[in-house]
């Protein structure tokens, strides 16, 4: 029966939220690592994310399961000269100095070196000097970056920027620009829209506006790059040991050629003045994999993801259906001192987004000495999220049951307790399937939020490869074929189950 495996489902759930509470507490995190809990683990974990697509780091298009870009190679030669492996840590650019001593060692990802992030974190020699680029399309009358100080044909331009970058600093410290400032978590999608002409320009890097210049054959540079600096690892400032050996690894590889080497690799030095002169006829066009060919190195990548989902949904929602009908027998049977702090909970829930649930579970917690796993957090989250709505659900099912059932179980000398669950429960149960099933399904479109503290579902894996590859609607087909494949039987179920409520129904005498 239905009922009974999501009750055993919600019984594993529970314990492996406690054994990956207990692991935490017993093992700690990577902040008393030091450079000497790298040389004893054999590898030097670093975050960055993906999405933010090249050069930095991204997804190899030809082949999906390989990371690449010169910040990949960057941190394997880093971890080579300390003597151990490089590990990759995804996360979300803006929030990645979050996970140091917690989930990485280091952050290597295009953080550009500013006073705040020298006050706030350890911040390595400089690696990489880079220079801020406008880009627009070819046929925008923009011809220089002083152009934004007049207003565009529709008012003022409309300017796509990273979240956080120097990029964002920079356009809101002008003060003689007359722009809106239009944020983004991945500067692929600055360029995306720029090229669908949602917005007038974006501005970035010099060195991502280059190697997506043969993508973006419509766009061009903006006049010459400007208000320039340089890039930083960042590191804890509890392990000034492993700081001080990145430094001297950086200076090894910058004194011996082997970083020319690899920048030269990555035509980051030589390659700026030819793509701001040459034509969009002139631009080669990029190779494109065929349709079938795309499936096939991207679908298991996609089936890795979608049961990561499943997975989230099947442990948190057992969870979230306990937990709201316990809310629920308490608010309408419970002791009077308890229904306000039950109501309240609910309220908060549901009145509060998911995302800012997972950000306190995930980012928050560790403050006061609780740092949950991702997975634990995301399926707490999303239990907790959800109990407030099931709660809710069940408190009209449990309405729904006429009173004298529960005034027939007393007289019969039930307890009330024993009325409840005897009684008025497995009846509320039969009534609200239907919307609790609907629930499920929504839960798994919900699991994607998880991605924003680093649990990579299938959303986020889409999302990754659709910028890595530049199939954006391919991708969304396959992507969307896998959520109604786990979400069509549900569906099936709950129309099933609507259908028998309703011969019960009318088969029950007036």
């Amino acid at each position: 029966m239905i009922w009974s495996m999501l009750l055993r489902a919600g019984f594993k759930a529970v314990g492996t939220i406690v054994l990956g509470v207990a692991a935490i507490a017993a093992g700690g995190g990577l902040s008393a690592a030091e450079i000497d809990g790298v040389m004893a683990r054999g590898e030097l974990v670093w975050a960055a994310d993906q999405e933010g697509g090249g050069p930095h780091v991204y997804v190899d298009p030809r082949q999906p399961t390989r990371l690449t870009g010169f910040e990949v190679e960057l941190a394997e030669m880093l971890a080579a000269e300390l003597g151990v492996k490089a590990r990759f840590q995804q996360g979300q650019w803006d929030r990645l100095p979050l996970l140091l001593g917690r989930d990485a060692d280091c952050v290597i990802n295009g953080f550009e070196l500013t006073p705040e992030r020298r006050r706030d974190w350890h911040c390595s020699r400089p690696y990489f000097a880079y220079a801020l680029q406008l880009v627009a399309r070819r046929d925008s009358p923009l011809d220089a970056i002083d152009g934004l100080s007049r207003p565009g044909p529709s008012g003022a331009w409309r300017v796509g920027v990273l979240t956080g970058s120097a990029a964002e600093t920079e356009l809101r410290r002008r003060a003689d620009l007359a722009v809106e400032v239009v944020g983004f978590d991945g500067t692929v999608d600055c360029l995306e829209q720029v090229r669908g002409r949602v917005i007038d320009a974006a501005l970035m890097d010099d060195c991502i506006a280059w190697f997506n210049a043969d993508r973006f054959a419509e766009l061009r540079g903006i006049g010459r790059p400007f208000a320039g600096g340089t890039y930083t690892i960042l590191t804890a400032n509890d392990t000034p040991r492993l700081s001080a050996a990145i430094d001297e690894a950086i200076g090894r590889m910058i004194t011996d050629g082997r970083l020319e080497t690899l920048y030269d690799r990555w035509d980051l030095a030589g390659r700026q003045q030819m793509l701001m002169l040459r034509d969009a006829a002139e631009v080669p066009p990029a190779s494109r994999t065929g349709l079938m060919d795309l499936v096939r190195i991207t679908l298991p990548l996609l089936l890795r993801a979608a049961a990561m989902t499943i997975l989230l949904s099947v442990a948190s929602f057992p969870l979230a259906i306990l937990l709201g009908l316990a809310v629920a027998v308490g608010r309408l049977y419970g002791p009077g001192w308890l229904r306000p702090f039950l109501a309240g909970y609910v309220e908060v829930l549901r009145g509060t987004p998911l995302m800012l649930q997972l950000y306190a579970l995930f980012f928050l917690l560790p403050k006061v000495g609780l740092a949950l796993p991702a997975l634990v957090a995301a399926i707490l989250g999303l239990a907790l999220n959800y109990s407030a709505y099931e709660s809710e659900i069940y408190r009209a099912g449990l309405k729904a049951v006429p009173p004298g059932q529960f005034e027939a179980a007393l007289a019969l000398g039930m307890t009330k307790w024993q009325a409840l669950r005897h009684v008025l429960v497995p009846q509320a149960v039969r009534i609200v399937m239907p919307p609790v099933t609907s629930d499920f399904i929504a839960l798994f479109k919900d699991t994607s939020v998880c991605s924003a503290i680093t649990v990579i579902e299938l959303t986020k894996r889409y999302s990754v490869l659709a910028l890595s590859t530049g199939r954006i609607a391919e991708l969304a087909v396959v992507t969307a074929i896998l959520y109604l494949a786990m979400s069509w039987p549900l569906s099936l179920l709950s129309r099933w189950f609507e259908r028998r409520l309703e011969r019960r129904t009318e088969r029950t005498p007036a």
